[in-house]
């Protein structure tokens, strides 16, 4: 089973920046999409965004689009969220997550089948 290990949350003011990771084992990392997803307290866990195997296919939720970046870099077997503009409506706990299928990728969580512990996100205004 893969394991997913998600680092560089932590507390930021409103308007800062914060580049999430996620470092992934195994060898067939550059087989699989990879997505970003969210859990705000007291709300569903959702989608933030998603990239293909080969990272040149992007996808965003509405609410985050053209200030978070997903990229990832293959031969570290990492995925990166690169969030700017931050806002307070943007505090959760993200989790990345590994796409069942190979060569696949999606925005619903039934499509991935491996899940990082979660790293906290704080906004403060």
């Amino acid at each position: 089973q893969v394991q997913l290990v998600e680092s560089g949350g932590g507390l930021v003011q409103a308007r800062g920046s914060l580049r999430l990771s996620c470092a992934a084992s195994g060898r067939t990392f550059s087989m699989y999409g990879m997505g970003w997803f969210r859990q705000a307290p007291g709300k569903e866990r959702e989608f933030v965004a998603t990239i293909n195997w080969s990272g040149v296919s992007t996808a965003y939720a509405d609410s985050v689009k053209g200030r978070f970046t997903i990229s990832r870099d293959n031969a570290k077997n990492t995925v990166y969220l690169q969030m700017n503009s931050l806002k307070p409506e943007d505090t959760a706990v993200y989790y990345c997550a590994k796409a069942i299928r190979t060569f696949r990728s999606g925005i619903f969580e039934h499509e991935y089948g491996d899940w990082g512990q979660g790293t906290q996100v704080t906004v403060s205004s």
